[in-house]
């Protein structure tokens, strides 16, 4: 989940190479969608959870007076199945993403379905700065003011939240013993996985589905995300790979001609507002990219609501002999599969700057420590031909935030290069999950690292897909990876339990 952007979109990335009027979103985050806002959340009328605050410290790792201060930390609890701490029943923990803990925890229905089969206690906790979780009173302008207040947003920071957070609440509940998994997706994912390797004795094992821990550094390709999403429509249709891949010079060209603007409008029935050939190539990738993340076997509404198999469906869209040659007819038609499946919007406003999901703290983030290069286009992708450069990047921070990138941090403080040789001297019980559709899996663990750092792949997967909630329409394989995911938890649960009592009789 991402997820998951202002999220997701595509980077402004620094591109040495590069139309110049295919403009380029600040940073490609993960699933989220502020160009067409989801569904109203179910949390003003859910039985999913009870909601509770826990009063957090600002800054865990120094002792100057402000970091003594305090802000309240939101997390969401369901204890409806939870056995309880006599029978040292599992408690199950959801890493927040960068968003409203909300938007998480009411679609991460994997935790919920199981709950019943381990008597868990579920728990998701809200990243800082993040939804209701705002350092300084709870007011996000005084947070986000300037790079002093927002230095206190980092992923070290909030792991330090969750194991703090998540002592405290065994010791109010007298369930010290029992075994704590967590959990999570795309950045949630990543979390998980780190919080696994940092605090090992909180933790006894973590479940880490679409997690791109590999996407730093130059460890993976930065060409992987879109060579992915280019596959995946090439798979489809070898016609609809050649329409979108060669609609960004015709759309460059008609906005450069003489009421070129206005055809475009019409066209794509975009409402009366600033519109530029950048502006709608940059409404069209992301239409594209998210359709491949979210490319679910059941119809989805977690980014916006979706059919199954949305990139199908938008092949299906621009492969209808009834259109024609007209290129534009074809990415309307095509791009309505994402932005207008229910039918209900009349036209599209492509400045829409809303944020429903509280994401704005992920472009801190992308400016300090999460430098994942993902925007590189070759010869052969469905994007316009372009190459990441760090110069861009660091550029767009300084202005904005004064604050130069460190894009070596992540895997000095958490690891990377060498991963299965460094993580088998003193890793153990991870699952990584990863759908071969999903872009994000170019920056993934492919494969078995050692007995129980575990890395379970499946070539029709999309993102995080095995968190959702299941269904009676879920393909055979998507049902066997969570029963393989049980079983390993399972096994995690047992050992701890037999561990436990060999403690006592020592």
């Amino acid at each position: 989940m991402a997820p998951w952007i202002f999220l997701m979109f595509h980077s402004l990335l620094f591109l040495q190479s590069a139309p110049s009027s295919f403009a380029k979103f600040p940073y490609r985050y993960f699933p989220s969608s502020i160009i067409r806002p989801e569904t109203p959340s179910l949390s003003s009328n859910n039985k999913l959870y009870k909601t509770k605050y826990f009063t957090q410290i600002l800054d865990h790792f120094n002792y100057n007076p402000q970091s003594y201060q305090t802000f309240q930390q939101r997390y969401l609890i369901n204890d409806t199945s939870w056995g309880g701490p006599k029978s040292k029943a599992p408690i199950f923990v959801y890493t927040g993403n960068e968003g409203n803990i909300e938007w998480f925890a009411e679609n991460t229905g994997f935790m919920y379905d199981i709950a019943p089969k381990f008597k868990a206690l579920l728990v998701f906790i809200e990243h800082r700065y993040y939804g209701k979780s705002i350092p300084y009173g709870g007011d996000r302008k005084k947070a986000y003011k300037n790079s002093k207040r927002l230095g206190y947003l980092s992923s070290t920071q909030a792991l330090a939240d969750y194991a703090t957070l998540i002592l405290d609440l065994k010791n109010n509940m007298t369930a010290m013993d029992s075994p704590v998994i967590v959990f999570g997706g795309s950045y949630g994912g990543m979390l998980a996985a780190w919080f696994r390797l940092k605090y090992p004795h909180v933790a006894i094992g973590a479940l880490s589905s679409s997690a791109p821990i590999l996407q730093f550094e130059n460890i993976t390709s930065q060409y992987s995300f879109n060579n992915i999403i280019t596959q995946d429509f090439k798979s489809e249709s070898e016609n609809c790979y050649k329409v979108i891949k060669g609609s960004w010079n015709q759309i460059e060209d008609t906005a450069s001609s003489h009421g070129g603007l206005e055809l475009l409008r019409k066209s794509f029935h975009i409402c009366k507002n600033y519109i530029s050939g950048g502006s709608l190539e940059g409404w069209l990738e992301t239409a594209f990219t998210y359709a491949s993340m979210t490319d679910y076997p059941t119809p989805s509404d977690f980014l916006a609501p979706l059919p199954a198999f949305p990139v199908k469906e938008m092949c299906k869209a621009i492969d209808n002999p009834t259109l024609g040659n007209d290129t534009f007819a074809k990415l309307y038609h095509a791009a309505n599969v994402y932005y207008n499946y229910t039918g209900d919007v009349k036209c599209f406003d492509l400045n829409d700057n809303s944020d429903p999901h509280d994401l704005g703290g992920w472009q801190w983030q992308a400016c300090t420590e999460m430098i994942m290069p993902t925007s590189g286009s070759n010869e052969d992708s469905i994007f316009p031909v372009y190459t990441e450069t760090y110069t861009g990047h660091s550029r767009y921070c300084e202005k904005n935030y004064k604050v130069q990138p460190r894009p070596t941090w992540i895997t000095t403080e958490f690891g990377g290069h060498d991963i299965r040789r460094v993580l088998k001297h003193f890793g153990s019980n991870i699952i990584f999950f990863n759908g071969l559709r999903d872009p994000w899996s170019g920056g993934g663990v492919l494969k078995n690292i050692s007995k129980s750092i575990i890395a379970i792949v499946e070539k029709e997967g999309a993102h995080h897909v095995d968190l959702r909630f299941a269904t009676n329409e879920d393909p055979m394989w998507l049902r066997d990876v969570r029963k393989r995911e049980i079983g390993i938890m399972q096994a995690w649960i047992s050992e701890y339990h037999q561990n436990l009592v060999d403690s006592y009789t020592f």
